[in-house]
């Protein structure tokens, strides 16, 4: 009795993980060891990571689409991952504050940290960047940032291209009454493309104001002067505009100043015109923004066709204002271009 009870004792117990293992083997499946297991853990948090990147990145396109397709820039359009890669930069901590006077959380941009991913390197929001500079030309960040000494070296480079200018056009930039053009007109145009200097967060300046209001809101014949960007000859004319609150309204006094902002780059009329539009409906999330443009170019009037009457009027309508032809149609007749 007792060998037996030793014998029951020294009896091995059975290999559970051997049998298992030949289970499997005989069923024709693997078990799964503690390295698979890991391997499918990092290739299911690798997919979320994907997935999670690619829904940003349709919500990003959803956001961009969300305006009218006449109104869509095709530069507003993802750009290629290869070129997105080279492209992506690191926003310095001042550009896009206002220098701390704003509310970037009221202008509907999103923080670098929310970046949907390197394949888009815009903000969602076409018009207010990472940077608050509502996507300038490029070299504008140089121009943006530079110091006193580099301001200098710009400004003698255009006297420089200037008095070449003026040689070529068989003037001779020597005598008396050119002697100051080369500096007066650097400096000039400098002032004339002072909007690149500016960004919509710094304009704007947090007047933002939650109010009841949800019936039309209209500043009409604003002064708007520009330079055509085909031939560097003035444009000039007024602006109306006009937005339907949602929740919020804006000082009354920026949207001359969203609209000086723009006009004060290189620009053509149709672009200016939906700039404006658009900035605003990015701003203000409301229920539609119409701006209408009336202006004179100099390129017809002193060149090409030289018609001195003729009128070019370019409009920009989202929203309700696009949806609806009443309110469109209220719109124009109160800003007097249904007049005749």
């Amino acid at each position: 009795m007792a060998a037996n009870e030793a014998t029951d004792v020294a009896m091995p117990l059975p290999h559970v993980n051997g049998d298992k293992d030949k289970t499997a083997a005989a069923a024709g499946t693997t078990t799964p060891t503690n390295n698979d297991e890991a391997k499918a853990g990092a290739n299911g948090a690798g997919k979320r990571r994907r997935n999670k990147a690619s829904s940003a990145v349709r919500r990003a396109a959803k956001r961009r689409h969300s305006l009218s397709k006449a109104a869509r820039d095709p530069r507003d359009e993802p750009e290629s991952s290869t070129s997105a890669k080279a492209s992506v930069r690191t926003p310095s901590p001042t550009s896009g504050s206002g220098g701390g006077r704003g509310k970037p959380s009221q202008l509907q941009s999103q923080p670098p940290s929310q970046a949907p991913s390197a394949a888009a390197t815009r903000s969602p929001s076409p018009f207010i960047d990472f940077d608050g500079l509502s996507r300038p030309s490029k070299g504008t960040r140089a121009r943006l940032e530079e110091n006193d000494e580099e301001r200098a070296v710009r400004l003698d480079k255009m006297r420089g291209a200037v008095r070449t200018i003026l040689e070529c056009v068989g003037e001779d930039p020597e005598r008396a009454g050119l002697l100051g053009t080369p500096d007066r007109y650097a400096k000039a145009l400098l002032d004339f493309t002072q909007g690149y200097q500016q960004n919509v967060r710094e304009v704007v300046n947090g007047a933002i104001f939650h109010e009841g209001h949800n019936e039309m809101v209209i500043v009409k014949d604003i002064e708007v002067y520009s330079l055509c960007e085909h031939h560097m000859v003035p444009f000039t004319g007024k602006m109306h505009i006009g937005y339907i609150p949602f929740h919020s309204v804006i000082g009354i006094s920026k949207l001359p100043r969203i609209a000086e902002m723009f006009s004060r780059r290189l620009q053509i009329q149709e672009r200016l015109t939906k700039d404006v539009a658009n900035a605003i409906m990015e701003i203000l999330q409301p229920q539609g923004v119409a701006v209408v443009m009336e202006s004179s170019h100099l390129c017809m009037v002193m060149r090409g066709v030289q018609k001195t009457s003729a009128t070019t009027i370019t409009s920009c309508v989202l929203g309700c204002f696009e949806r609806k032809e009443k309110t469109r149609n209220e719109f124009l007749s109160l800003v007097g271009v249904n007049r005749h």
